[in-house]
């Protein structure tokens, strides 16, 4: 009997993806959950896997296709191999990469078995490949040149000089598309602030091993940023609302972007309820979003709704940015590199680790004032976190 192979259901906001590479090749055995092919949304790389064991028997849309919903991949006959074969099958070694993992394997002909993972219960990251290949890089020594062959060289060499042309992927398309709709559809202003970050850098140094040893989570910056935003977002809905049609959206739940660079681009996964969740909670969370992101295995679960968004540019070092918000947010919060500065306290010049903090908002729905106080609201929180617990 012939199984087919089916492209799953996509979200409403997923119309389509494109087909990646193929894990089996026609004549091969497969046992039920092997990964088969992957599938690039623009928001997430999808793992479809063999619903049923048996022999792939046919091929139906090769990699770079475009699929949609409920679209035949292939076939699988489930009775071409007795089950207690199937069942003294190996596992696939590949099965230990993500999806981009897999694909940086087939580009460099390597087997995953030639890779020592570094991930979750001995995952192979795209880092780990990277790694494998600038060692073997340095193994090979280039060939000393005949000393008689350089004296003959009189003119220098002309380097080539090659362009290389590389479709974009979903994900880039995707973030293009949308920063491009955010810039000509909003009317898209920036706010700036600065922060003093020396009673919450007291605050974590005084607490950190206690809260790690209680909840087995380090004592970050992004909670506290984290919760400073949905304090600011309680007193300011605006910020946390949204515009379809001509109809203002104004949400009671507080679903926070946190943005994460990937090998596939930034990405930027949800928290939700974040008003309901401990500072151990959220760091966690973020915590795992970054594993899964580096990993390729955030879900369009993972990636779909947020009311406001968070960036931080300053763990690359920027000093200074205007982040542009994901629509249909009407607000993003950017932060940046920490550095001792000269500031003035009780008359005295003194230094402190101070922050620059940037809002970028939506004028069409936020005015200048709110955003203004919805920014300054984080920095007094920050620089007083007591007031989160007394909530003043």
């Amino acid at each position: 009997m012939l199984v087919e192979i089916k492209a799953p259901v996509l979200p409403e906001s997923v119309t389509e993806g494109t087909l990646g590479a193929w894990h089996k090749q026609v004549g091969d055995t497969v046992k039920q959950d092997d990964i088969i092919v992957d599938l690039e949304t623009d928001k997430v790389v999808l793992e479809i896997v063999a619903t049923a064991s048996g022999v792939l028997t046919s091929i139906e849309m090769e990699e770079g296709a475009t699929v949609t919903n409920n679209q035949i991949l292939g076939r699988i006959d489930n009775e071409a191999v007795p089950k207690q074969v199937m069942e003294q099958q190996p596992p696939v070694a590949e099965s230990k990469a993500g999806p981009s993992a897999r694909k940086l394997l087939k580009q460099n002909e390597l087997s995953a078995d030639q890779i020592e993972g570094s991930g979750q219960k001995g995952a192979i990251t795209r880092q780990d490949i990277e790694k494998h290949l600038q060692a073997a890089a340095t193994v090979v020594a280039p060939a000393p040149v005949p000393q008689k062959v350089v004296e003959q060289s009189a003119q220098p060499a002309t380097e080539a000089r090659n362009d290389r042309r590389v479709p974009m992927s979903r994900l880039r398309l995707r973030i293009a598309e949308r920063l491009k709709q955010a810039q000509n559809s909003a009317a898209l202003l920036t706010t700036f602030n600065e922060v003093n970050l020396q009673p919450l850098m007291d605050l974590r140094s005084k607490y950190k091993d206690i809260f790690e040893k209680q909840h087995g989570a380090k004592l970050g910056m992004m909670s506290f940023f984290t919760k400073a935003s949905v304090e600011a977002l309680k007193r300011f809905p605006a910020v946390n609302a949204s515009i379809d049609g001509n109809d203002i959206v104004y949400h009671d739940y507080f679903d926070i972007g946190i943005a994460v660079s990937s090998e596939r681009g930034l990405v930027v996964p949800i928290l939700r309820d974040v008003d309901d969740m401990s500072y151990a909670d959220v760091e966690i969370e973020i915590r795992n979003m970054a594993v899964k992101a580096r990993e390729g295995k955030l879900g369009i679960d993972d990636l779909t709704g947020g009311t406001f968004s968070i960036t931080n540019g300053g763990v690359f070092g920027s000093m200074l940015s205007t982040p542009i918000l994901n629509p249909p947010q009407s607000a993003i919060l950017g932060m940046h590199n920490i550095q001792k500065r000269a500031v003035v306290i009780d008359d005295e010049i003194v230094a402190r680790p101070m922050m620059y903090l940037a809002l970028t908002y939506d004028h069409r729905i936020i005015d200048g004032s709110e955003a203004v106080r919805f920014l300054v609201t984080i920095k007094e929180v920050l620089e007083d976190p007591a007031r989160l617990i007394l909530q003043v």
